[in-house]
């Protein structure tokens, strides 16, 4: 749920066309799905992936990881929701799940790569670097919201991080200061993305799969910490459901690097669709 300023709060509402208003909530998240879509593209070009494929995945997996973002948001708010089942569906107040999205687009990528004979973990490296990227964007929407904030905290310490003025004017939420979380894991996407893409074209440095297990490992680090300083966690009992499960990614990713290098015959990323083996 997004929270009201006192004062000085940036208006949440970007425009109105006629009854309809359009929140600069959904601005940001498709700016930033839009820009990852023209990057990955790009990529996929130089990987051999036709660009058409790009654009039918992301029909299906728009939707897809929008409902399965919600879903998970209201499985760990059961609570409530059991209490308020009119209001399930009402997206439009808040309430969805980064890693809920990222669960069901990767279902989506799972099924489209086979239906398509798309080796999966080759279209999953295209993707990665500009997915946290998109993720560091859509933070700027929480931050319109006045959302995903920390704890309470004092002007003089916001001052003292050198933010610019009008971050630190939205952090005053309901008349007291709050740790802008929305703004470290931003930050941590945007540097993840820039790792990302400076390295996946060194020659010999990523197998096929690699590129989108660093993400992942990324990703899971920084939003583990980040996630401890909330205060609006999703809650399994007194554990943070995104910290446990940031936990078991971050294993993951290395565990599965570290058995990739292992095997044999894994074709680089760099091969692109030249090579078939997945």
């Amino acid at each position: 749920m997004a929270f009201t300023s006192l004062v000085g709060a940036l208006n949440p509402i970007a425009l109105h066309l006629g009854p309809i208003e359009v929140h600069w909530y959904g601005v940001i998240i498709t700016t930033g799905v839009f820009i990852a879509l023209w990057l990955s593209i790009r990529e996929a070009r130089r990987r051999q992936i036709n660009p058409d494929d790009l654009y039918d995945f992301l029909l299906w997996a728009l939707p897809v990881a929008l409902i399965s973002a919600r879903i998970y948001y209201v499985v760990f708010q059961w609570s409530y929701y059991q209490h308020h089942l009119d209001q399930i569906i009402a997206i439009w107040d808040g309430g969805i799940a980064i890693y809920g999205s990222l669960i069901g687009a990767i279902i989506v990528v799972i099924l489209f790569t086979r239906w398509r004979k798309i080796p999966t973990f080759l279209f999953l490296d295209v993707l990665a670097p500009t997915v946290i990227m998109a993720q560091g964007i859509g933070r700027w929407g929480n931050f319109m919201n006045q959302e995903a904030f920390g704890k309470i905290t004092t002007l003089a310490h916001l001052q003292a991080l050198h933010l610019p003025q009008f971050i630190i004017t939205q952090m005053d939420i309901g008349g007291v200061y709050r740790t802008p979380t929305f703004l470290y894991e931003s930050v941590w996407d945007i540097a993840g993305f820039v790792f990302l893409l400076a390295t996946r074209h060194i020659k010999g440095l990523y197998l096929r799969g690699e590129v989108f297990f660093i993400y992942v490992a990324w990703y899971a680090f920084g939003r583990f910490f980040v996630e401890g300083m909330r205060t609006d966690s999703l809650m399994l009992g007194p554990a943070r459901v995104s910290q446990w499960l940031s936990v078991v990614l971050f294993i993951g990713a290395w565990v599965w690097l570290i058995i990739r290098r292992r095997q044999h015959n894994v074709p680089s990323y760099l091969s692109g669709m030249t090579v078939t083996k997945k």
